[in-house]
């Protein structure tokens, strides 16, 4: 190129490079940024082959595995209820590295006054109620290690809610299996942290023991060991494997757990045996202990030893009392198997208004969850009236015992649905809350939505555009951990993440490719454990979509949304030539553009524009809408999907 036109060239570039930006130009109101928004990202890798690029567990995934026995003692004392036990831990670690210690969590010692989570309990409380009771604890008698054909005894170094068990001789990996023997003790709180502890009603106590037993924590491929501490909300993340346990308590008092009872010709009557059975063969509810026959047991002597058990599970609990009124009815699977739903509830809970109907919440609970997600593994799933306002447990779940009506529903149908996430899908719920309360909270939309004909759906209360209010007020984005947020704000992990759910469904992929990228990230992440970033990479892969820009928004700011109609003008304002749409993006956050165009000869129609506009400079965009007569009127987000901050703007009104 010679000079001449070289400087022709240069000059020419100058201009137009001078029109496109000022044509771009941003309004200084506008904080929107597309560089920030779908500027490049990269989420973490582990090494090792371990989790593919594609959000599905790699060729050399590996997971640890916790087998437990278990022999537990309900003794109500004079002065506190106690539980005391021993369990036997087989720990296979089939991490391609040796251990040189084993780390197990000891929940119970919440309630210890020098606990992390007694000390950062504000000074005048919190749900959680931790410095309600100040003789809780573990009580470690004794710890044994079997390995490599030696047994000996060592001295565990307890800090705070976690043990540490330092090994003679590192456990190989690769497989190597290790057997812990562990005794212990705790005094059953009233009020467990909102999880679990104990209620007295007319008839006796309703004990729901949860966190009751040492268990191992999680050595992943991400971190190691996990050894968060329990501090009251971030719950629980824990390994799979087959729990087989036996609880003594009162020979007064049913027992009710987790799993499947193995000596129920010992521990039940004739009649209840036999109604039993009948539940198992009904779609309506059968008592197995009517109102009538609560207390029929209250003078009997000793005690009775329950046995259950539950395979491939990453947890397990039980209830025990002589209050309890026990009811159950047939699951139906989308498989053809069948499994039992039931409820145990005092006579103050019972009625058709409330507990009367919880076997029928829980049944259809599963049967939903089952054939839209996941079929429920598992053959039963008790639901208990008691002290725990709402807490969840791998086939058995507690709710609050005077609930009624709606509340009871959406109580039982949010605790159960737990069941899929973290208990089938098993995230790290002391790191990421969002990743199953959220999880949960979306789900539960659609099963209350599918309940007895939408009997409690209220459909004004799902979108997202409903808790602006809310989300103005938030201060930590999604990804902070439970302990790290604001006591007021951790609704956000339940609320916050269902909205965003909703809007990727319901605005970005549509329904059908939203739900069998979903769908694939349960199927691939059942009884192993996914990080956020497994989701995310899930997601985008499935569902064909880089949704990036979404995921940094929604879950790693607290970003605003307002998109805009800023005005409509004609082609030589002649509104049969077309009308020119000018958007703007005003706040951080970008999505999707629904718009309702209305004529004036009653033509109306909605328009899709992509994300993709405001992935252009500026914050601006206008378009050309083939018109023939003029605009009366432009909304944005016509049906209010979108969590917009300002609403006014999105409606422009001609004149």
């Amino acid at each position: 190129m010679n000079q001449l036109k070289l400087k022709l060239f240069a000059g020419l570039c100058l201009v137009i490079f001078s029109a496109i930006t000022a044509g771009a130009q941003t309004p200084d109101s506008i904080k929107y940024d597309h560089q920030e928004t779908f500027g490049p990202i990269t989420w973490p890798v582990t090494c090792g082959d371990t989790r593919s690029a594609n959000g599905a567990p790699g060729a050399h995934y590996w997971q640890n595995r916790a087998d437990y026995t278990i022999h537990a003692t309900l003794d109500e004392g004079q002065q506190d209820t106690t539980v005391t036990g021993e369990v036997v831990i087989s720990y296979t670690n089939n991490s391609p590295d040796k251990l040189d210690y084993l780390w197990l969590q000891l929940d119970q010692n919440l309630f210890i006054p020098n606990s992390r989570g007694w000390a950062t309990t504000p000074m005048n409380g919190d749900r959680f109620d931790v410095k309600g009771f100040s003789k809780g604890g573990y009580h470690i008698a004794s710890v044994a290690v079997g390995y490599n054909s030696q047994v000996y005894t060592v001295e565990p170094v307890i800090s705070d809610a976690r043990m540490q068990i330092r090994l003679k001789e590192p456990l190989a990996g690769n497989g190597a299996k290790i057997e812990l023997k562990i005794k212990y003790s705790f005094a059953v709180p009233m009020y467990g942290a909102d999880r679990m502890g104990r209620k007295k009603f007319k008839a006796g106590y309703v004990y729901e023991i949860a966190e009751w037993y040492p268990r191992m924590c999680v050595y992943d491929d991400v971190e190691g060991w996990n050894t968060l501490p329990y501090m009251g909300l971030g719950e629980f993340y824990c390994e799979y494997g087959d729990f087989d346990y036996y609880i003594t308590a009162p020979a007064s008092m049913l027992v009710v757990g987790s799993g499947d009872l193995q000596n129920g010709a010992e521990m039940l009557s004739t009649t209840q045996q036999q109604r039993l059975t009948e539940a198992r063969n009904s779609d309506q509810t059968v008592f197995i202990t009517k109102p009538d026959e609560v207390g029929q047991n209250d003078k009997a002597a000793g005690t009775k030893t329950w046995h259950f058990k539950m395979l491939n599970t990453r947890d397990i609990s039980w209830a025990a009392s002589k209050a309890f009124i026990w009811d159950a009815a047939r699951i139906n699977f989308p498989s053809g198997r069948k499994g039992i739903s039931m409820a145990a509830y005092p006579a103050e809970s019972a009625g058709k208004n409330s507990w009367g109907r919880g076997t029928e919440y829980l049944k259809y609970s599963i049967e939903i969850y089952s054939n839209k997600y996941y079929e429920y593994p598992w053959n039963s799933a008790t639901t208990v009236a008691g002290v725990a306002l709402g807490m969840e447990y791998p086939g058995i779940v507690f709710c609050l015992d005077n609930l009624k009506n709606g509340g009871l529903w959406g109580d039982i149908t949010h605790e159960i649905g737990h069941n899929w996430f973290p208990m089938i899908v098993g995230s790290n719920e002391r790191k990421y809350m969002w990743q199953d309360e959220g999880f949960n909270t979306f789900i539960n939309e659609y099963s209350t939505k599918m309940f007895n004909h939408g009997e409690y759906d209220d459909t004004s209360a799902r979108p997202a555009h409903n808790l602006v209010g809310y989300l103005k007020i938030l201060k930590d984005p999604l990804m902070v951990a439970p302990e790290a947020m604001g006591l007021n704000d951790y609704g956000q992990y339940y609320v916050k993440t269902s909205a965003g759910l909703d809007m990727l469904r319901n605005v970005v992929l549509g329904p059908d490719r939203f739900d069998y990228a979903f769908n694939e990230y349960i199927k691939r992440w059942a009884f192993k454990h996914p990080l956020p970033y497994d989701f995310f990479r899930t997601m985008n892969d499935a569902a064909g979509e880089d949704l990036n820009w979404f995921w940094k928004e929604w879950f790693f700011t607290t970003w605003k949304l307002d998109q805009a109609v800023q005005s409509v003008t004609y082609v030589k304002n002649d509104p049969a030539n077309g009308a020119i749409i000018t958007l703007v993006n005003k706040e951080k956050m970008a999505m999707p553009v629904d718009l309702a165009i209305t004529q004036s000869n009653g033509k109306t129609e909605i328009i899709h524009l992509p994300v993709n506009i405001w992935q252009r400079a500026g914050g601006v965009w206008k378009f050309k809408y083939p018109s023939t007569s003029t605009l009366t009127k432009v909304e944005i987000d016509p049906d209010h999907q979108l969590a917009d901050f300002d609403t006014k703007n999105n409606v422009w009104m001609g004149k």
